[in-house]
C-alpha cells in the first residue's frame, strides 16, 4: 500500500571535487569540514544528495518519518496504513487522522507558524513579544516538546508551582488557550480540541499583589515641579567630598539649557498622561503630525492603541498651549516626546524628589499607569457623568471605569451625604421640613433651577396645535425631566396624544 524511501536532491559540483568512476558509475569526491565526502553524479554532472531520514508515501501523500533507519521508517509506515484503514471503515474521522499527523512534530515548529500568523494579522508588536515569551516559558517549564505532550494537568501544576500573581497567571493561560485554539482551527486541524479550554482563571481582584492608587491634585502639582527641576539639580549636586550634597558642581550654560529642556519634557509627559488618560506606549507613539492643536485633539493610529480603534483624544486648552510651544519648529514625522522605555524608574526618582511616598499606608503603589487612574478619579471627583468618563477612558464597559480606575478614597462621599433630607426623630409629623445645617444642597438647587427655567420657557413658547400630537407629548416629557435625565425613548410609543 505504501513505501519508504530517502528523498534525493541535486546540487552543483563543489569547486574542489574530484570525479572518479566505480563500476561504470561516476562519483564526486571532495573534502568538507575535514571529512571526505563521496556522492554519485547524474547525467548533467551535478551531485546527487540523499536525505538523512526516510519519507513514507501512501496514496501520493508524503509523510516525514524522521527515522534514519529503514526498519524504524517501516514501523511508522505501518501506523500510517493502519490509520488509513480506520478512516476507510469509519472508525476514525479524517480530522482525527489529520491531527495525528502533527502530534510528533516539535511544538516549537508549530509555535513558529503561530507567531508568523500573528505577525501577518497585524498584531501589535508588544503583544507579539509577550505571547512569544509566555508560550516559550510554558513549553520549557511543562516539557511540551511535541503536541502529544500537551496535557491540562501539566499546565495547571506548572502554573501552581510558579507562584505567579493572578493577573500574570491569567496572561500565561490566555496565551496557551489562544495557541491551542489556533492549532485546533478547522482550517489547520493540528489538534482535535483544546486541552486547556476548561482551565479556570484566577480571581484577579482577590489575588492582586500590587494595587495602584490615584494621586491628589497637590501631589500632581508637586510631581510636575520636582520633575521639571530635578535634572538640573542632580547635575549641580556634589556627590562626594566635603561639599557632598551641595549645589556647587560646575555646569556649562549649554548643559543647563539642555537639562532645563529635559525637565520641561518630563513634566509635560506627566501632565499629558494625567490630562488625556493616554497609556505610556500610546503617548510615546504620537508624532507631531498627529497633533491637531487648532482643533484641540490628538489622533492615535489604530496599531498604536490598545483597542485598535484609532480614537481622537481631546486636549484641554492649557495642554494645547504647552504642546504648541513644545513642538514649534519640528517636523510632522518627529516624535512629540522622547518617552523613556523605563519611565517608571524616572518617575520613582521624581516622586522621591517631590516627597511623595511610593506606597501609601494601605500598601497601594504609584507607577506610570497610576496617572491614568488619576485621570479617571479626577473626572469622577469633578462631577463628570460616568458615561462621559467611560468615553474619555476609552473603556468597553462602565464597570471598568468606575470600579477599577476610580479611587473611591479621593471622592467626596461625605460631602455628598449633605444632600440627603434631615430625619429628626424628636420632631412631630406636622413639623416643617428643614435641611441639614451643613448642607448647601448644590445638586438639588441646580435641579430645581433648571426645572423652573424649563417651565418658564414653556410658558413663553406655548404648545403649537399644528404640531403632531406625538411631538407635543415628547416636548412635555423633555420639559418635565429637564436637568434630571434624558427622556426614555420607549415612552414615545406609549404616550397618549391627549
Amino acid at each position: 500500500m505504501g513505501t519508504v524511501y530517502r528523498k534525493q536532491s541535486v546540487k552543483p559540483l563543489p569547486p574542489n571535487a574530484e570525479i572518479v568512476t566505480r563500476n561504470g558509475q561516476r562519483f564526486a569526491r571532495w573534502k568538507a569540514k575535514g571529512k571526505t565526502r563521496t556522492a554519485p553524479l547524474n547525467d548533467a554532472g551535478k551531485v546527487i544528495v540523499e536525505s538523512g531520514t526516510y519519507t513514507a508515501k501512501i496514496k501520493r501523500k508524503e509523510y516525514a518519518t524522521g527515522c534514519r533507519t529503514e526498519v524504524a521508517a517501516r514501523k511508522v509506515l505501518a501506523d500510517l496504513e493502519r490509520r488509513h484503514e480506520l478512516v476507510k471503515v469509519g472508525l476514525m474521522s479524517p480530522e482525527e487522522s489529520s491531527a495525528a499527523d502533527h502530534l510528533a512534530t516539535p511544538t516549537q515548529t508549530h509555535l513558529g507558524d503561530y507567531l508568523r500568523s500573528l505577525e501577518a494579522a497585524g498584531v501589535n508588536g508588544e503583544h507579539h513579544k509577550n505571547v512569544k515569551r509566555h508560550l516559550n516559558r510554558i513549553i520549557d517549564g511543562c516539557g511540551f516538546s511535541s503536541l502529544s505532550d500537551l496535557e491540562r494537568v501539566k499546565l495547571v501544576n506548572w502554573l501552581d508551582d510558579e507562584n505567579m500573581g493572578a493577573r500574570t497567571r491569567n496572561m500565561h493561560l490566555a496565551a496557551a488557550v489562544a495557541f491551542c485554539n489556533w492549532l485546533a482551527h478547522p482550517d489547520r486541524k493540528r489538534l482535535m480540541g483544546n486541552p486547556f479550554a476548561k482551565v479556570t482563571k484566577a480571581d484577579e481582584q482577590a489575588g492582586k499583589r500590587r494595587q495602584r492608587r490615584s494621586m491628589t491634585e497637590d501631589e500632581l502639582s508637586r510631581l510636575l515641579k520636582a520633575a521639571q527641576k530635578r535634572p538640573l539639580l542632580d547635575a549641580l549636586t556634589i556627590r562626594r567630598g566635603s561639599n557632598k550634597g551641595k549645589l556647587l558642581a560646575d555646569v556649562t550654560e549649554t548643559e543647563r539649557k539642555r537639562l532645563d529642556r529635559l525637565g520641561r519634557e518630563r513634566a509635560l509627559i506627566y501632565k499629558a498622561l494625567v490630562l488625556t488618560g493616554l497609556r505610556q506606549n500610546e503617548l510615546a507613539s504620537l508624532t507631531v503630525g498627529q497633533l491637531d492643536l487648532d482643533a484641540g485633539f490628538a489622533q492615535l493610529n489604530p496599531g498604536d492603541e490598545k483597542n485598535r480603534e484609532g480614537n481622537k483624544i481631546a486636549l484641554r486648552a492649557d495642554l494645547v498651549g504647552d504642546l504648541r510651544a513644545w513642538v514649534a519648529g519640528r517636523l510632522p514625522e518627529d516624535k512629540a516626546f522622547r518617552v523613556p522605555q523605563k519611565l517608571v524608574k524616572v518617575l520613582n526618582l521624581d516622586l522621591k524628589a517631590a516627597g511623595i511616598p511610593k506606597r501609601d499606608p494601605r500598601g497601594r503603589t504609584l507607577d506610570v499607569h497610576s496617572l491614568r487612574h488619576s485621570f479617571s478619579t479626577l473626572l469622577s471627583a469633578g462631577g463628570v457623568a460616568p458615561r462621559v468618563a467611560q468615553a474619555a477612558m476609552r473603556h468597553s464597559t462602565i464597570d471598568l471605569t468606575m470600579n477599577v480606575y476610580t479611587d473611591p478614597a479621593l471622592l467626596a462621599v461625605k460631602d455628598a451625604l449633605d444632600v440627603l433630607p434631615v430625619l429628626n426623630l424628636d420632631a412631630p409629623l406636622d413639623a416643617p421640613k428643614t435641611a441639614h445645617a451643613c448642607s448647601k444642597q448644590p445638586i438639588r438647587d441646580k435641579m430645581a433651577n433648571m426645572k423652573k427655567a424649563s417651565i418658564r420657557d414653556a410658558k413663553e413658547k406655548p404648545f403649537n396645535a399644528k404640531r403632531s400630537p406625538q411631538r407635543g407629548c415628547n416636548e412635555r416629557l423633555r420639559m418635565e425631566t429637564s436637568g434630571l435625565e434624558p427622556p426614555t425613548p420607549g415612552l414615545q410609543s406609549r404616550c397618549s396624544p391627549n
